[in-house]
């Protein structure tokens, strides 16, 4: 039954992979896996002699012996549990975990999408007062890089190539733009515990503190951004000056500056409420929401003048509270998709696969996870992972390697570990969702990213990797 539920994970996982080729949403076969790993566990659970304990990271003593049920003694108490009693604890415990992760990226999310509706980010747009392609940039690497830590290297990426959409008319010259946007995002991601995915299940998973993180990766993150910025600048493709359109267009909003600054001030507000309270991190991210909702709410009323929109005013706006308005924008197919992809990984995780993994991994290459310091197979480990992100999705592998690795938090392997899988899938257009998102927004193709914009991902992870072996030795 091991044997099926590998292959159906393996299955799901290619099918994931191949999701521009076989035309089929990446949520669709992530679900599918889930269900049927653990509908394979339900059905084979009497013959399994090994289950993983999540709760004390090791496995469960004797479970081949338990019996299916649970054994009631004669005042009506359990005195064993049943093997099915301790699958579906285990299944409330990782449901309970992935849920922390989702209800945190639904209010993300919202944020994000309350500050675009009251076109807050149009405020960014009027930064941009030069045409020289260098300086422009630097402008745009850094921006990817702030905002991408703040409001996650996706919607960062979605808000920066909307921006230059809107100033830069010449295609050609945007697709080299938005390739080092998404390495400057990625990049930007990466140090913080909002900024990635990857990042924040590490940091909810307490593997890694947001004062650590920023401390080991602040500065190969940085280099990650700023390498492949300063080689660009010499290209071709960015000398001279830039034919832009206007970008002093008027914000549709006078509220959009107080919504942006009120909106990414909450977020960033979400880890100092951790550390205050060592509550979960969605439950200050829902106050976030909450706060900025009732400002949202409380401005909608004025939003729009008669002057500016009159009898065109759009049907959403006129009958939606700014709330619902963005919840209905939200990507509940990404949350569908974290849902399925960690709840399959977290089926391997409780037969003991990825424990069993783990143990092989340690006896092929001897002191993983104990020499660090000293380089070696372990750092060449958490490399080839990055580029395996590349590849295929950084989610699962991040999810996978929470169920293989047992470091204490803030061990430097969950910091490397963040690092490489969160700027590694640069390196190509589908390895990171900030390139699938860019990909689709400026039909960018594949080989054509390969050939320009690969190298220069490629150089800044291994600059950035290399820093990451200097900063862990000050901790």
């Amino acid at each position: 039954m091991e044997t099926a539920i590998i292959l159906i994970f393996a299955m799901g996982y290619l099918a994931i992979t191949l999701e521009h080729s076989i035309k089929i949403d990446k949520l669709i076969p992530a679900l599918i896996m889930m269900a049927i790993c653990w509908a394979l566990i339900a059905f084979g659970l009497e013959s399994f002699t090994q289950w993983f304990d999540s709760g004390k990271h090791d496995l469960l003593d004797s479970f081949g012996s338990l019996p299916l049920e649970d054994v009631i003694d004669g005042q009506g108490h359990v005195s064993q549990k049943g093997k099915m009693h301790i699958m579906e604890e285990t299944l409330l415990h990782h449901l309970g975990k992935t849920a922390e992760i989702l209800v945190f990226l639904l209010g993300a999310m919202t944020i994000v999408e309350i500050i675009d509706y009251f076109d807050g980010f149009s405020t960014i747009k009027n930064f941009i007062k030069t045409k020289k392609k260098t300086k422009i940039l630097w402008i745009f690497s850094i921006l990817a890089f702030i905002l991408s830590a703040i409001i996650d290297n996706l919607t960062a990426t979605i808000v920066l190539i909307s921006i230059l959409q809107k100033i830069v008319k010449d295609r050609s010259v945007r697709l080299w733009y938005a390739g080092l946007i998404i390495i400057a995002a990625n990049a930007g991601g990466a140090w913080s515990p909002i900024g990635d995915v990857t990042t924040t299940m590490l940091w909810i998973g307490n593997k890694v503190t947001t004062g650590h993180l920023i401390g080991y990766l602040l500065l190969p993150s940085f280099l990650c951004m700023a390498v492949p910025s300063f080689i660009a600048s010499f290209l071709p493709a960015f000398k001279g000056d830039l034919d832009m359109e206007d970008t002093q267009d008027k914000p549709k909003s006078k509220f959009s500056s107080t919504m942006l600054y009120l909106g990414l001030g909450a977020i960033v507000f979400v880890p100092i409420f951790k550390m205050t309270t060592h509550l979960p991190p969605y439950v200050g991210m829902m106050l976030s929401l909450g706060v900025v909702a009732v400002f949202a709410e409380i401005y909608s009323s004025s939003k729009f003048t008669m002057t500016e929109f009159g009898a065109e005013e759009s049907d959403a706006h006129a009958h939606h509270s700014p709330v619902h308005y963005s919840l209905s924008k939200i990507e509940l197919p990404s949350i569908l998709f974290f849902l399925g992809i960690l709840m399959a990984v977290a089926a391997l995780e409780s037969l003991g696969i990825l424990f069993n993994f783990a143990g092989t991994l340690e006896d092929t290459m001897p002191m993983l996870g104990t020499e660090l310091h000293h380089g070696g197979v372990s750092d060449i480990v958490v490399l080839l992972l990055g580029v395996g992100s590349a590849v295929i999705d950084n989610v699962p592998l991040v999810a996978a390697s929470l169920g293989m690795f047992h470091e204490p938090i803030d061990n430097e392997l969950w910091h490397f570990i963040a690092y490489s899988a969160g700027t590694g899938g640069s390196m190509l257009i589908i390895g990171s969702a900030a390139g699938v998102v860019a990909m689709g927004m400026e039909k960018i193709d594949f080989f054509w990213y390969l050939r320009k914009i690969a190298w220069l991902a490629l150089v800044g992870f291994l600059v950035g990797a290399a820093a990451f072996m200097f900063t862990r030795t000050l901790f």
